[in-house]
């Protein structure tokens, strides 16, 4: 008993801060209602095209402004209040959700609003998925980072097992239209949550420099920075080829086995099981170690291509569990050290890097993976992102061989370049 109890505040350590607990639970009813639409998004476009290279094109629109605006957007998440900007985006997004759901009721749907509603959504996050990473570093601060990261992360996987899930039951009952206006009232509810935050105790560090002076002052620094530009590098990669599997997956359901948009939300579900096992394992570890996020890197590779060479369906959704569970550790423990490696007044361009890497690459890579699992096979398409994930990591590893040490960072130690010596500073 004594062993579950010590596990269990140290797992869910961060939720005895009052924001944050407040953050945590709005934003879980968020990713159930995006990860609904994100499911019904996909299958609505297969309804209308069966094209595999059409559903990449949209994904692809839906992610180019991350690509194209991150920079951008980390300079404005640096500049102004990350509430706010919240404020301003989750109504937006709900106005737009709104909008899709009434054009699906009343069958005025059209491929070109799909791709302008993708557009406006990628524009809206430019900004919003920034302002939440960061926002985290605020709610909790430094101690408690890791631990907030990971379970924001088993959040949003859990999110993805039960989205998918709510998402297939109305497809399948009352409609689609039902999955976007389910999006829209959680954003609602995400922005009332964020009313109940206290401003005075927020984690707020002062003294930091608010000059933006360059938009591509993001990249010089980063670029100073071994550890954060490896990751970045890492992910970049994986971002391209081995997360789109909301290109890969709807293809191998649709085409390889035949399936319908159940099948499809249970192959994310037990992707989004495996997530929320990971997410809790890894917070409840207290420190980072660089040579984790090579591990878990190299077994997500592994697993995916596994789970592309798995004759039915059933095998599938098992292995994607495995894949869930090493996709959420790798990218915890990326998440966790560049925010701890980062200045204060350069975090949110850091992170508006990040994101550019995991899901602004999809410009590239979702055309790529839908034309792969199109004309060659979906499973040639999953069976590449495995591929690539397993040569980023290898490439990582081969970084930290150049530099001969591994180091452990503990999430409650400083490591601001000036405080910091230069062998901690290497990967």
């Amino acid at each position: 008993m004594d062993f579950l109890w010590t596990f269990g505040r140290q797992t869910f350590a961060s939720l005895r801060v009052r924001n944050y607990r407040f953050y945590f639970f709005g934003i879980g009813i968020s990713q159930i209602g995006t990860w609904m639409q994100a499911v019904a998004l996909g299958w609505l476009v297969l309804e209308l095209t069966g094209s595999g290279t059409l559903l990449g094109g949209l994904l692809a629109l839906r992610f180019a402004p991350l690509f194209f605006g991150g920079l951008f957007g980390g300079t404005i998440v640096d500049r102004f209040d990350k509430r706010t900007l919240l404020y301003v985006t989750q109504l937006v997004s709900a106005v737009l959700a709104l909008t899709l759901s009434a054009l699906v009721f009343f069958d005025a749907i059209a491929l070109w609003m799909l791709y302008a509603s993708a557009l406006f959504f990628g524009l809206i996050d430019v900004v919003d998925r920034p302002a939440r990473q960061t926002f985290i570093h605020e709610m909790v601060g430094r101690d408690n980072l890791r631990n907030a990261v990971s379970l924001n992360s088993a959040e949003v996987n859990l999110a993805r097992t039960i989205g998918p899930l709510f998402a297939g039951v109305l497809i399948a009952t009352v409609g689609t239209a039902f999955c976007f206006f389910a999006n829209a009232l959680s954003y609602v509810i995400f922005f009332i949550f964020l009313t109940l935050l206290k401003s005075e105790e927020l984690h707020q560090e002062q003294g930091v420099e608010r000059r933006v002076d360059h938009v591509f002052s993001g990249l010089r620094y980063v670029a100073s920075q071994p550890l954060i530009l490896t990751i970045l590098v890492v992910m970049s990669i994986i971002g391209t080829f081995t997360y789109e599997f909301q290109t890969s997956l709807p293809l191998l359901v649709h085409t390889t086995f035949l399936g319908s948009a159940a099948d499809y939300a249970a192959l994310l579900s037990a992707m989004g099981a495996g997530s929320v096992a990971g997410g809790l394992y890894s917070a409840g570890r207290s420190s980072l170690e660089a040579r984790e996020f090579i591990l878990w890197g190299l077994l997500f590779g592994v697993s995916v291509s596994i789970a592309a060479l798995m004759p039915t369906l059933g095998l599938t959704a098992i292995v994607m569990i495995f894949v869930g569970f090493f996709s959420i550790s790798m990218t915890s423990v990326g998440n966790a050290m560049i925010q701890l490696g980062s200045d204060a007044h350069m975090r949110g361009r850091v992170m508006s890097l990040w994101t550019m890497a995991i899901f602004g690459s999809t410009l590239f890579g979702a055309p790529i993976i839908g034309w792969v699992g199109e004309h060659a096979s979906p499973r040639a398409a999953l069976f590449l992102g495995g591929v690539a994930a397993i040569a980023a990591a290898l490439y990582a590893a081969r970084r930290h061989l150049e530099w001969r040490q591994l180091f452990s960072i503990p999430a409650f130690v400083s490591i601001r370049r000036e405080e910091a010596s230069v062998e901690d500073t290497k990967v």
